[in-house]
This record gives C-alpha cells, structure tokens and sequence, in this order.
C-alpha cells in the first residue's frame, strides 16, 4: 500500500481503523458518541481480559501440572489455552494506539482468527466426543484409542493455523500484494470449517439433551454433562456472534456498513466475556454441594476443578461416600436451581 495503511479488503479490518483513529483524533477533535461507545466497550475487553487470563492461567496450571488428564480434561486444557491466547492478543490490541505499530495489527487480525478457530474446535470436539461415548459406550470404552484426544487437540491447532495464516496471507495482511479470487476462496474455506464445527457443535448437544430428557430411560446427569452444557450454553450466546460477524457478515459489504458503528466492539466484548467466563463455569461446577447436610470441607482449586469434571453420578457417589439417607441427595440440576436462587439469579 502506498499510503502506509493496513491493505486488507475485509471490512471488519476497516473497524479497526475507525475504532484505533477515535483515541488518536481526541487530542484534536471532539469524540463522536460511537468512539465513545467504541472506547467504552475496548475499556471493558481489557477489563474482562485481565481476569479471563487469571482464570485461565490457572485452569493451565492445574490441568497441564497438577491432576491426571483423561480424554476430556486433555480438550478442557487445550480451551483453557485458546481461550488465554484469545484475552492475549486482545489485550495487546488494546495498546495499539499507544505503540501505533502496523505490525501490532497483522498479528491481532492473524491470531484473533487463530485463537478463534481452536477454542471453537475444541468445544466442538468435547461435544463430539461426549456424543459418542454416550451413543456407542462400549466402542467408546474399548476399542477408542487411548491417545486420540492428544492427537485431535494437535490437528485441530495445525489446522486452525494453516487456515488463519491462508486467510492473512491471500486476503493482504501478510503480504502487500492483494488477491481478491484469492482472498474470496480462502474466507469462503474458512467460513465452510466455522459452519461445519458449529453444525457438529449443535448436533451433537441436540442429542446430549435427547438422550437426557426425553428417553424412557433417562441418562443420569454428571457434573461433566452441566460443565459442557453450559460451556456450550455460554459460547451460543456470547462467542459465536463473532463468528457469525468475521466469517459471514464481513463480507457483505453492503449489509455490514449498514449496521451500528459499534458492532465489531460489541461482537468482541462479548467473544473477550466467554473466554473470561469458562474458568468460572468451572470452579461454581465444582463447588456445588452435594447434599444439603453434608459437612463442609476446606476446598483448593484444585478439588473444585476436578469435582467439575466428574462424570460419576450423584446417587452413586452419594451411596459410595456419604451416609446421608437416601432423600438427601440432590441431582445435579437441583444444585444448580438452588445455588442460582442463592444467588438471586432465578
């Protein structure tokens, strides 16, 4: 580019610009009320991004160094890192205008797609794999390979990667020349992945809840089963917007300037609040009381973050561990109703 701007074609870079531009013209004129919804909102990211890497920063730790990983904590440990990577490349984007360095933004635009990607892949192979083992326990059981969620974390990641780094490179953001059949072909390869991980995301938590409450004989419900449901609950509603923004609405031009000024800060605040909210889902899980009675104990984080991923029923771990009578124990979904009322959230 001869002008020294970001050359890109996809007009979700084109809001970086016009969000970056807001701080730099304050000392000259007076800010518009979308930069200062814009800036409200990026004060906000850096605000839920500080605490997501906390709260993941410790999910890492306590998965990569402190508990025995089994097949699904292996795909929990590799969210926990996307999602750190995604408040990572977030909070340096946050002090763009400071630096006022282009390389600053090639990064941000490659690894927000990157980051993005992963922790989108590893929901939905948590989801998969739930599935299976539930439709087929006894292949799941015996004849699943004992490192395949090692070796599906690894491709996930390479493939996340290829696709992002193709998706800078033919659409101007690594390179100075500029494809647009290119750059068409590529997005059009990366949007196809976005929906066929959120098709698979989708049908495979249809037929969770399927065989949980409408089967004659119902599934007992583990803390696993509510991590990963509201896990896949919580990126519904807050990550998948951005999604829905980069990969499909960008590239209708005509629809995408139409809309407020703001919202790629607001599809990005909500993205910056689920990778913050994870770890949370996480430790209120785990923390959940089994029994009315029971006699509360010191707990570390590390006790809570495994009771969140246990994926042995409450009845039975009632009759193995606790002496309570038998209506005593409660399921897990009237734990949670009476925590939410405890909270005074239902």
């Amino acid at each position: 580019s001869t002008n020294g701007e970001f050359p890109s074609m996809n007009p979700a870079i084109s809001t970086w610009g016009t969000e970056i531009t807001a701080v730099k013209r304050y000392a000259i004129i007076r800010l518009t009320p979308c930069d200062i919804r814009s800036l409200t909102l990026d004060f906000l990211v850096l605000i839920f991004a500080v605490v997501g890497l906390a709260g993941n920063a410790i999910v890492l730790w306590l998965l990569g160094f402190g508990m025995r990983r089994d097949a699904f904590t292996v795909y929990v440990l590799n969210l926990a890192g996307a999602d750190f990577l995604f408040l990572c490349i977030l909070t340096v984007y946050s002090f763009y205008p400071v630096s006022n360095s282009e390389s600053i933004l090639v990064f941000v635009f490659i690894g927000l797609i990157f980051a993005y990607l992963v922790g989108l892949s590893m929901l939905s192979a948590i989801s998969a794999e739930r599935c299976l083992s539930v439709l087929w326990p006894i292949w799941y059981r015996c004849r699943r390979p004992r490192h395949a969620s090692a070796v599906i974390c690894a491709l996930l990641w390479a493939l996340s990667l290829l696709l992002s780094i193709l998706e800078g490179k033919r659409c101007g953001s690594m390179l100075p020349s500029f494809d647009y059949d290119w750059c068409r072909a590529s997005d059009f390869i990366s949007a196809a992945w976005v929906i066929a991980l959120f098709v698979v995301l989708s049908g495979s938590s249809l037929v969770l809840l399927v065989r949980i409450f409408y089967r004659p004989h119902r599934m007992p419900v583990t803390r696993l089963y509510v991590t990963i449901a509201l896990t896949v609950l919580v990126f519904l509603l807050l990550g998948l917007p951005f999604g829905i923004e980069w990969f499909l609405l960008a590239w209708i031009e005509d629809f995408y300037f139409s809309l407020p000024c703001h919202l790629y800060g607001l599809t990005k605040f909500l993205s910056s609040v689920n990778s913050c909210v994870n770890p949370i889902i996480y430790f209120f899980v785990g923390s959940i009381r089994r029994c009315r009675f029971q006699r509360r104990h010191p707990r570390t984080f590390k006790l809570i973050l495994q009771r969140a991923m246990q994926d042995i029923p409450e009845e039975e771990e009632g009759e193995t561990g606790s002496s309570e009578k038998p209506g005593e124990v409660e399921t897990v979904w009237q734990q949670l109703r009476a925590a939410l009322l405890r909270q005074n959230w239902l």
